[in-house]
């Protein structure tokens, strides 16, 4: 019996210490949790401006909420940039 080998190189692979996998973790958790706070901070942006049109917020958390995403979008900009420097 043989293993073929696309099936072993495809996925994840394993994550022992001294792999490539390994070594690509920290990036990929990153980049999960930078993805995770720019949708959350979307969408309160999206719902705090629907709210301040409505008339049921005020415009100062619609105003937080837009300046927050455009931060947290500057910065995923910058960290990307880096990571590709070096």
């Amino acid at each position: 019996m043989t293993r073929d080998k696309s099936q072993h190189e495809t996925g994840l692979g394993t994550l022992e210490p001294g792999t490539r996998q390994r070594a690509q973790l920290p990036a990929r958790i990153a980049d999960i949790a930078w993805t995770a706070l720019w949708v959350l901070v979307a969408a309160w942006a999206v719902w705090a401006s629907v709210g301040a049109v409505r008339g049921t917020t005020a415009w100062a958390y619609s105003a937080a909420a837009w300046v927050l995403l455009a931060v947290a979008l500057t910065m995923r900009v910058l960290v990307v940039r880096r990571r590709t420097r070096t």
